[in-house]
């Protein structure tokens, strides 16, 4: 059984069962599904069952670590991330986890120093990769941003939201008529992709074509609402500051 939980960025890995109890077994495989299921309020009480009775499973610890981050507590995150990688030195997991948390409180060089110890062992990690490329725009860094989203996207075919960075990067850096092909073609590919349909929608507006601008933001916004937002697209989706800028911009020309 899959011990992990497997996050929108992390890896798959499976780890064999210890000699253990088959209460602790169904214990463990309840965390799990609250975990997976997104009710993280049930899940963290589960976990800390499991741990009471298995304090050195270090697959639990990354999983509860998963769990207090979405819950907010980002401290303990890092502290469960942190064991786990003592138990388990050698699983890539906890580091990606682990610089997750730290990205959430942009302690930028903790996360990328765990990024790079996956990359330094696994160069094509897609999820190292694209959470590097964030910290990299973070910093300021969006060349180096845009080359990482890049990577990540010829790492795991069919990576959209990478794609989708990277064109966003290749705007702020100024190559507005690559990104405009690459936001094209990920449409083609992905018509309900929300992300590219929302950038396309912030660029053409910026080139003057506001009529397709806005064909594309009526399909955006069905999607998702989140798009509306400029905190959301800086602090939660990362967006580079110009295309969020472009983006804010026409949607308050919409409402005028």
């Amino acid at each position: 059984m899959n011990r992990w939980l497997v996050g929108i960025l992390a890896l798959s890995l499976i780890w064999p069962w210890p000699a253990i109890a088959l209460d602790l077994q169904g214990l463990y495989e309840q965390a799990l599904s609250a975990s997976r299921s997104g009710d993280f309020v049930q899940a963290l009480p589960l976990w800390d069952r499991v741990l009471e009775q298995s304090p050195r499973d270090a697959a639990a610890l990354s999983n509860r670590g998963n769990v207090r981050l979405a819950l907010g507590d980002l401290d303990g995150a890092i502290e469960d991330q942190t064991r786990s990688i003592e138990l388990a030195p050698d699983e890539a997991d906890p580091h990606l986890n682990r610089g997750t948390a730290e990205e959430a409180l942009k302690d930028w060089p903790a996360a990328a120093a765990d990024y790079l110890w996956i990359l330094e062992r696994q160069p094509d990690d897609a999820s190292a990769l694209y959470n590097l490329g964030n910290v990299r725009g973070s910093e300021g860094d969006w060349n180096g941003a845009r080359d990482l989203y890049g990577k990540a996207s010829l790492a795991r075919p069919g990576f959209a939201m990478a794609r989708s960075s990277e064109a966003l990067a290749a705007w702020q850096e100024g190559d507005l008529a690559w990104a405009e092909v690459e936001l094209r073609k990920l449409i083609r590919r992905y018509p309900l992709f929300a992300d590219a349909r929302a950038a396309l929608s912030g660029l053409l507006w910026r080139q003057g074509s506001a009529g397709e601008a806005e064909s594309n933001w009526a399909a955006a916004a069905g999607l998702d609402q989140r798009y509306r937002q400029a905190d959301w697209l800086v602090d939660v989706r990362r967006w580079p500051p110009q295309p969020t800028q472009d983006l804010m911009a026409f949607l308050a020309l919409e409402k005028s």
